[in-house]
């Protein structure tokens, strides 16, 4: 079985593929702040090529954050546990946005302990 290419690589089909990032962090003052937070995944959003469409934030009362980016090739998410010093980030990409650019951002920017990710690749025919 061969490796599909990856989404956003030049003269490949379009295709989706979701990405679910599980990550631990040492420093997890960020678990809390929805700016920062928010402005993390617009500057991975931007460096995979995606398109910013709108953006939704809420913080609940113990301090964790669920945020959302609208991308014009679907979407970028977080949800925080700081009472478990983690967050989920959940991309889903379709058409010429590099995915694992989006991935490979986030991990640079954080101080991350452990991490997990999970790709798929999904079927839309």
């Amino acid at each position: 079985m061969s490796q599909a290419p990856l989404p956003g690589e030049a003269g490949k089909a379009d295709e989706m593929c979701s990405y679910a990032v599980d990550v631990w962090l040492d420093d997890t003052a960020l678990l809390t702040d929805e700016a920062g937070l928010m402005a993390l995944m617009r500057d991975a959003a931007e460096a995979g090529h995606a398109q910013v469409l709108g953006e939704s934030v809420h913080r609940f009362p113990n301090g964790a954050v669920t945020g959302v980016l609208v991308l014009s090739q679907s979407h970028l998410s977080v949800h925080t546990w700081p009472e478990y010093n983690s967050a989920n980030f959940d991309l889903l990409t379709c058409g010429r946005l590099n995915g694992e650019r989006i991935i490979d951002h986030l991990r640079a920017a954080l101080d991350i302990s452990r991490i997990n990710i999970t790709r798929v690749l999904r079927d839309v025919q």
